[in-house]
């Protein structure tokens, strides 16, 4: 009776197990969709067209940027950044290619990050964006760029 009970007791907690173990990859799938929408509908159009409301709406405020640009240092807050993509003349406008590609995206619970390449004007940028859900949206809160060769 015993061994039936242990059995069973091991079964049921194998089978709870699996079934959480699936919920959370369909959650990951759910997230990860999430961030891709949110990256093409938001960063990469708001980037090409020079829209900071758009581009804006997609980073938590107070999001710092960081990195390497040409070789040279790159730190800028979000206000510093948005106005800079304001101030300049997007890839639409000036008819020039633009390509944002989405190379990974990992997610752990409320938080991601995701490695994206974005090509425009003669800068190629591998970028790292970090993610954090709040209130049941994803939004950078960090962003590391560096120019690369093509």
């Amino acid at each position: 009776m015993k061994t039936l009970l242990l059995t069973a007791f091991f079964s049921f907690t194998l089978l709870v197990s699996k079934a959480q173990n699936l919920n959370k990859m369909e959650n990951n799938q759910q997230d990860s969709l999430a961030i891709i929408q949110a990256l093409e509908n938001y960063y990469f159009k708001g980037i090409y067209e020079g829209n900071i409301d758009t581009l804006g709406s997609i980073f938590n405020p107070g999001t710092l940027l960081f990195g390497d640009v040409k070789g040279l240092p790159y730190a800028k807050t979000l206000d510093q950044y948005l106005d800079g993509v304001k101030n300049r003349q997007s890839p639409k406008d000036s008819g020039k290619p633009f390509k944002g590609t989405i190379i990974s995206i990992d997610v752990v619970n409320s938080i991601a990050v995701a490695k994206v390449h974005v090509k425009m004007y003669q800068f190629n940028y591998d970028e790292f964006l970090s993610f954090h859900k709040i209130n049941n949206r994803w939004l950078i809160v960090n962003k590391m760029i560096s120019d690369v060769s093509e």
